[in-house]
């Protein structure tokens, strides 16, 4: 049974076969209307559990269209419809929910919830998000990056700002993709020292480097995140915004990549704050392929956890 917790569990040549499959499932539908199932019903007769403790428009959206554009049916879960962990155990609701249903998505805030979660089900589970990683995003990113510029092993990945759930899955799938990656940030908020050193250990480069501009200089992608939590107190935002603000992405940043660069940030963002409108709307930005491709990599990823 495959589980799809993170990037670093999963075998890299699997990871690359879901890249593929992504491409070639988005080809195949070029021209079809949007809400038309594919030529291929893989989930025919499949029914999948969307669980959000976690609210989302894109991991929510995209899942369920990608479901049924497979064939198959969803039933979402919000946190309150559960009370996970309060009450019944979580292993007790794997137990069960593995009964009804062929597949579990979850969205949730602690990552132990998740890891429970797929100890105890007896079906795939796939990683939605949690506090700690966010592997999904980085497979589209992956399938963005590549569509646009071709291989991505090889290349300097830079991430601005905060050492976040995003930037542990960049490094993740830096050692996965054989790419290098530098993290330009405040000290405060670097990203975790054990998943720097499973990069490293893989074989890639990764650079800590507090200079915006020198973190920069011949970089191939650019990626960025909201510097804020929609939990974060007023006073934690402003902390974080003092802290952030000199690696925000601005045209005069961008200067220092390579010209043919990429930028990329997951959304929602918060334009004027971790990145300007000019550099979200510019010709270097790719996000809304970006955002698209959450449909393609995701329907790939529970292809490969059904095996089918």
């Amino acid at each position: 049974m495959n589980h799809f917790l993170d990037i670093y569990k999963t075998d890299p040549a699997a990871l690359r076969g879901m890249i593929d499959q992504a491409g070639q499932m988005k080809q195949a539908r070029l021209g079809r209307p949007k809400g038309a199932p594919d030529d291929d019903q893989p989930l025919a007769g499949r029914m999948v559990a969307l669980i959000f403790e976690k609210p989302s428009t894109r991991t929510r959206v995209s899942f369920d269209v990608g479901v049924r554009q497979m064939g198959g049916q969803t039933m979402v879960l919000s946190g309150s419809d559960m009370q996970l962990g309060h009450g019944e155990t979580i292993a007790d609701t794997a137990r069960v929910l593995s009964r009804y249903v062929d597949l579990i998505m979850i969205r949730t805030f602690d990552e132990t919830v998740l890891t429970e979660m797929a100890e105890y089900a007896s079906v795939p589970v796939i990683n939605g998000l949690t506090d700690r990683t966010h592997p999904c995003q980085i497979m589209a990113d992956i399938l963005t990056y590549e569509e646009h510029r071709g291989p991505i092993a090889g290349k300097k990945v830079v991430w601005c700002g905060d050492g976040n759930n995003v930037c542990a899955s960049f490094l993740h799938a830096a050692g996965q993709f054989g790419f290098d990656l530098t993290f330009t940030g405040p000290a405060q908020l670097d990203p975790e020292e054990e998943f720097v050193g499973m990069a490293r250990k893989a074989g890639s480069t990764v650079v800590i480097e507090r200079d915006a501009k020198k973190a920069v200089e011949g970089a191939d992608l650019v990626v960025a995140d909201t510097w804020v939590s929609m939990h974060d107190s007023q006073s934690s935002k402003e902390r974080r915004h003092n802290l952030l603000r000199p690696y925000q992405v601005n045209p005069e940043l961008m200067k220092y990549a390579k010209p043919d660069a990429l930028f990329m940030h997951c959304l929602p963002a918060h334009r004027e704050e971790e990145v300007t409108s000019e550099v979200m709307d510019g010709p270097q930005s790719v996000i809304f392929d970006e955002a698209e491709n959450r449909l393609h990599a995701q329907k790939a990823v529970m292809r490969w956890c059904l095996g089918v």
